[in-house]
């Protein structure tokens, strides 16, 4: 009897129950000579990453390049122009 199992963990683990299942089935009317466990790897398909596209309004665009203006050229407000300037460019 050969048994597909769908990890080696799980093969393991059945590998340490084979004898009382052997028994067990010889018990149940089963005539089981041997027992083999096989691992049956499945592919694993790439996961898709999908981006959300989201259309933001005219207005919306003005008010960030607006308050992307007014920053002071501060250190403390770099990264937030930055982000700033990043959206503007993914959105125009």
């Amino acid at each position: 009897m050969t048994i597909g199992v769908p990890n080696a963990a799980l093969a393991a683990k059945l590998k340490q129950q084979l004898p009382k299942l052997q028994e067990s089935l010889l018990q149940r009317g089963w005539q089981v000579n041997a027992i083999r466990i096989k691992v049956q790897v499945r592919k694993i398909g790439e996961k898709t990453i999908r981006q959300k596209e989201i259309e933001m309004p005219n207005k919306a665009l003005s008010a960030f390049e607006e308050l992307r203006n007014s920053l002071d050229k501060s250190p403390g407000n770099q990264a937030l122009t930055e982000a700033l300037n990043n959206l503007l460019k993914r959105h125009r």
